[in-house]
């Protein structure tokens, strides 16, 4: 991806702050990029309602390029603690879950020579718009707290910090255990499903 749409700034807090209030005036997608000072992002996003319909992990989902994950990326520009001046709201997620969104997203898709990644396209931006409109389904929300709180606790389980403050090869590891639904051990079912259905928001 290449769009020039600010990065998405990094919290490296371990506090947990209150989600913000659902935004209640349904939105299109050109509309909440607008709101959010971005370009369309290339490929389709897929929208919250399709986050809350993907399949189980028992559900096989299409199958990536290793190096959707594997591939060294550095982190994205103004991921530091001192966000820029234009820093859009957040919407659904907190600080810290916002933190945790743009790593995985630029594991899925990092930057590379030719173009940016999941984060200098604003997809996190997106995502967390998404999460709070109206018609996105509150059993979808739970699904992408949990799977991010899965995914943090795995992390502390294995190497003692939130997966946002993992190296590149430590985040690799977790997610070559949950990437391929197929290849999966069942003690990770439900990390396979978040990112299952959180690699589709992605739009890999």
């Amino acid at each position: 991806m290449s769009d020039e749409t600010k990065p998405i700034p990094a919290d490296d807090g371990a506090s947990v702050d209150s989600p913000p209030s659902a935004a209640t005036t349904p939105v299109s997608r050109r509309a909440a990029l607008k709101v959010l000072g971005a370009v369309p992002v290339a490929g389709a996003l897929i929208g919250g309602a399709a986050f809350a319909q993907q399949g189980t992990p028992q559900q096989q989902s299409p199958q990536l390029p290793k190096q959707t994950h594997e591939t060294a990326s550095p982190p994205a520009e103004g991921t530091g603690k001192n966000p820029p001046k234009n820093e859009p709201k957040r919407n659904f997620f907190t600080a810290a879950e916002l933190r945790t969104v743009s790593v995985l997203a630029d594991d899925i898709i990092p930057r590379d020579a030719r173009s940016g990644s999941a984060t200098d396209a604003g997809v996190p931006a997106y995502i967390d718009y998404q999460m709070s409109v109206r018609e996105t389904e509150d059993d979808t929300r739970v699904a992408m707290r949990g799977g991010l709180a899965w995914l943090n606790t795995e992390s502390r389980s294995r190497f003692k910090k939130n997966y946002a403050s993992l190296s590149a090869d430590q985040r690799h590891q977790i997610l070559d255990d949950i990437a391929w639904p197929d290849r999966a051990k069942p003690q990770f079912s439900h990390g396979t499903a978040f990112f299952s259905r959180f690699r589709d928001l992605v739009g890999a």
